[in-house]
């Protein structure tokens, strides 16, 4: 007989959740295609809204987790620097200086809001499926084969996408350019992907075949892996 699964993962995610994520991205999308370019698209959060949007609907603990591990810091450093613009005056890390733009009208600056509730939505997906650990290494994979190559050849340099040229918005200058980029291929995975692979393998449940595995009698081969 099969044992019962674990408590943990939550189940199957709503299709009311699917249907609004999927309205939002198609607004979203051709909106910042047309006034930000196709390059925005390669920012680590711009990037996460395609991935996610495919994952929801897989309901892919793989594609989920990988998002939940590339936007934790991005985007608690984006609610940290707008807030910090908005309670004291200045930009304590930087990256939120074209929200008070005046350049731009409000309405546009308005769907960098997502910012806000991205990481809280991706938190109750992985919830939902489960925390894949498989996520780190795939969201290294995409940074290393896709966002850092391109953002360095088909950006515009004063974009700076993804810090290509220098951190916090400021070009470098203490070191070859070629040289930061390949510091971003370390500093990437270990610094702001790391971190939250651990937090989501302490807090957050395995998908479902895994505590099924671990159930039907594989805990030490589950013990010898979970922190990999």
């Amino acid at each position: 007989m099969t044992p019962p699964a674990p408590r943990g993962a939550g189940g199957t995610i709503p299709l009311a959740a699917k249907l609004l994520f999927t309205v939002w991205v198609a607004v979203w999308l051709p909106v910042y295609w047309l006034h930000h370019g196709p390059a925005n698209q390669l920012w680590l959060c711009d990037f996460a809204n395609l991935v996610t949007l495919a994952g929801i609907w897989l309901e892919s603990p793989l594609l989920l987790s990988s998002q939940l591990v590339a936007v934790t810091i991005p985007q608690i450093g984006w609610t940290l620097d707008w807030l910090g613009r908005i309670a004291f005056g200045f930009h304590p890390i930087g990256g939120t200086e074209y929200m008070f733009d005046q350049a731009d009208p409000l309405w546009l600056r308005s769907f960098s809001l997502f910012h806000l509730w991205m990481l809280p939505l991706l938190v109750w997906l992985v919830r939902r499926v489960g925390y894949d650990r498989r996520g780190i290494y795939l969201q290294t994979a995409l940074m290393w084969g896709a966002l850092l190559p391109l953002s360095w050849l088909a950006s515009p340099r004063a974009e700076n996408v993804n810090w290509v040229w220098g951190p916090f918005n400021r070009e470098q200058a203490w070191m070859p350019p070629a040289a930061w980029l390949a510091c971003l291929f370390v500093l990437y995975p270990l610094v702001l992907f790391l971190p939250p692979h651990w937090t989501a393998l302490r807090l957050l449940p395995a998908p479902r075949g895994d505590q099924r595995a671990a159930a039907a009698g594989a805990p030490e081969l589950t013990r010898s892996t979970a922190r990999s």
